[in-house]
């Protein structure tokens, strides 16, 4: 027979963004559950809403199928006595296989007897097994849980009904004091209680009242209706995957409306606009044919379209208050010069165990500046990034930003426009806190790409010479997705970016113009190097590279950015190729035993006079041939390089006994090593690879 379950979890309003991931959790730990326990079935449907997270999962088995298992205990000179009789091993363990001693057999196993049972187990029915479904609901996470009531029991809300129906018939179970019914609840204010007959009729139920369950299908009907709205009005309304994934989620009976608000406020930049009906009222924002914003928006409520003016005039005028709001900032913030607020940034925490704003933007100066240099800006671009860094933050103490924080570098670069600065310094500003998201845009500037840069890497080394390294999951400064930043930008620009040498260099430039916080820096190099590295091997990861790769090449003794990305991609390209093992093989022989000779980068110099055999000759020439110029060429011409050395070191280490009882000689052999091994690891310690045959 094919089997039909319902499962639905009736729950007081979940937050939004909290409804996909749980319902897609859940249907997850159900179909685990199911497989784990034998049961087949055919698929298992989705539904969501505010209110409720449901299964329909259908094609399911009647039971478990029967298992037939031969079961192995002790040996069966531990079973039986000399005198042939069952030991209490033997009894024990029939015993525990709810079996006696009769039912015992005797099979070889390598050759030596042991103690077997044959036990016939028979599938549990599918209505048992579903009781199980407790659980699975019982076992769900969320960002945040709560309680209520008396009970210790945790959950994202107050679970408030449960339906279990196999089928016409209840699978019971109890949550706390909540037992699983056949009853379900319609719309919040449309609709009523439903008493379900079968599993199969709880969509079209619901739908009666008032509830559109399936969450694609409402998503598809929002959709439907916000352009239905823009066809009556010639308007243009893109909206947003984000908002109407939150929308929709807020909803149960969508239907979509459109409001007005007064033209006066077009004036304010678009951003505004957006961000006060997107994100603070979850409006569509409605343009024309050429992408003009209109004084419109299209949004959401959940019901029907009964005393829907009224609706309308309440959304408008929560919109209008705001927006009169964003007008009387924008024109108050106008009234002040960029030096004005510049000034009032030496009032601002950056954090209370580092420095001001103002002195963070003086650091910033430094690193963007030394930065600049390293990469050949020209003249005109160290002067744009100078007067951007100058300045970037001044829109933190603006009152929009004080009132939409999101909008913090979009009002920066606004109000720098409108008090006559180069577009280009007010274009960083904005791109300065690029990326936003671990994935988010780059800057697309050179100007903004370097001030990202230089922000980022003061905050996160400030921080970590503060004592507030990231641990676990505890990243409260965001100091991960800086660093990711930071790798990302490098490698969009093709910039080489030497980290240890940059930190050093910036630390102590710093000092040097007294603008150095009151905080060792300079212990803390090696720590946010390695915090670095590892958003190295995350980005390589990205990207499809081996980890071993990502690990050997973040491991050896280049540290900069770019030339790790290219040594893992160059890696990566020839992990494939036929004499990849045996190159990184005779590799990292070298990198192994060099390291019994301990030399002083000063104390390499190899001595011809002491060369023994042809094959010493050979690799001493073929090493001075590829040296010139080693560090200056791409990662792929230093594998190039390294590659044509395998055949001379493996014929090397076939005629040359390395480790020679006479001291000169054995000190000759391992500096001719230790020379090759500084080339190898500046492409990465190959020794982390894992190679096969």
């Amino acid at each position: 027979m094919s089997n039909h379950f319902l499962l639905e979890i009736g729950l007081e309003e979940i937050p939004a963004h909290v409804v996909t991931p749980s319902i897609n959790q859940l249907k997850k730990r159900a179909g685990d559950y199911l497989k784990s326990q034998r049961i087949t079935f055919d698929q298992i449907k989705t539904f969501s809403t505010p209110r409720r997270l449901a299964l329909l999962i259908t094609g399911l088995a009647d039971k478990q199928p029967d298992i037939d298992k031969s079961v192995k205990g002790p040996a069966k000179k531990i079973a039986m006595d000399a005198d042939g009789n069952w030991t209490k091993a033997a009894i024990g363990f029939s015993r525990g296989q709810g079996a006696t001693t009769d039912d015992i057999t005797f099979k070889a196993v390598k050759g030596t007897d042991y103690v077997f049972v044959e036990k016939h187990i028979a599938g549990q029915p599918l209505a048992e097994i579903l009781t199980g479904m407790k659980d699975v609901v019982t076992s769900m996470t969320f960002p945040t849980m709560m309680k209520w009531a008396d009970y210790s029991f945790e959950y994202v809300r107050p679970i408030k009904w449960l339906v279990a129906l196999l089928n016409d018939e209840v699978i019971p179970f109890s949550i706390l004091d909540v037992t699983t019914d056949r009853v379900t609840s319609g719309h919040r204010f449309l609709g009523q209680d439903i008493e379900l007959a079968n599993a199969d009729e709880y969509e079209e139920k619901l739908t009666q009242q008032f509830v559109i369950a399936d969450a694609e299908k409402r998503k598809q009907l929002i959709l439907k209706q916000i352009q239905q709205l823009a066809d009556e009005h010639d308007w243009v309304v893109k909206p947003d995957p984000d908002l109407l994934e939150e929308v929709n989620n807020l909803v149960e009976w969508p239907t979509a409306f459109a409001g007005n608000f007064d033209e006066k406020y077009l004036k304010i930049p678009d951003e505004v606009l957006i961000t006060s009906m997107k994100d603070h009222q979850r409006f569509f924002y409605v343009t024309d044919n050429q992408g003009t914003l209109l004084p419109h928006f299209v949004s959401v409520r959940n019901g029907n379209d009964h005393d829907l003016a009224n609706v309308i005039a309440g959304n408008e005028k929560v919109l209008t208050a705001r927006l009169e709001d964003a007008m009387f900032f924008y024109e108050e913030d106008q009234k002040k010069t960029i030096a004005d607020d510049v000034n009032r940034l030496k009032k601002v925490s950056f954090h209370d165990k580092i420095s001001t704003m103002y002195d963070k933007m003086q650091r910033v100066q430094v690193i963007s500046n030394y930065l600049g240099k390293q990469l050949d800006f020209s003249s005109k671009e160290l002067a744009e990034e100078q007067r951007a860094a100058e300045i970037y933050k001044f829109d933190l103490v603006t009152g929009m930003v004080g009132e939409f924080a999101e909008l913090q570098g979009v009002m920066g670069e606004k109000y720098a426009l409108l008090n006559g600065e180069d577009p280009v310094v007010a274009r960083a500003i904005s791109e300065h806190y690029m990326p936003i998201s671990a994935n988010g845009d780059l800057p697309a500037s050179r100007v903004g790409a370097l001030l990202a840069i230089s922000d980022k890497l003061d905050s996160i080394l400030t921080f970590f010479a503060a004592g507030m390294v990231p641990s676990g999951s505890n990243d409260p400064y965001a100091l991960r997705r800086q660093a990711t930043g930071i790798v990302r930008i490098v490698a969009d620009q093709n910039w080489n970016f030497d980290l240890v040498k940059t930190l050093q260099s910036i630390i102590n430039l710093q000092t040097e113009k007294q603008v150095a916080p009151d905080l060792d820096q300079a212990s803390q190099i090696g720590a946010v190097s390695d915090f670095i590295k590892d958003r190295i091997k995350q980005y390589l990861d990205d990207l499809g590279i081996r980890y071993d790769i990502s690990d050997a090449v973040t491991s050896g003794s280049q540290t900069d950015i770019l030339f790790n990305i290219s040594s893992g991609q160059v890696l990566q390209a020839h992990k494939d190729d036929a004499d990849f093992k045996e190159i990184i093989e005779s590799l990292t022989r070298v990198l192994r035993i060099s390291q019994k000779g301990q030399f002083a980068d000063t104390d390499l110099k190899v001595d011809k006079t002491l060369f023994e055999n042809d094959t010493e000759k050979t690799l001493n020439q073929r090493v001075d041939a590829i040296r010139d110029g080693y560090n200056k060429v791409s990662a792929a011409e230093d594998f190039k390089r390294l590659s044509g050395l395998k055949d001379a070191i493996n014929a090397y280490f076939d005629a040359t006994m390395v480790m020679a009882k006479d001291e000169k000689l054995r000190d000759n052999h391992l500096r001719q090593l230790t020379l090759i091994s500084k080339l190898i690891l500046h492409l990465g310690d190959l020794d982390r690879l894992v190679v096969k045959g």
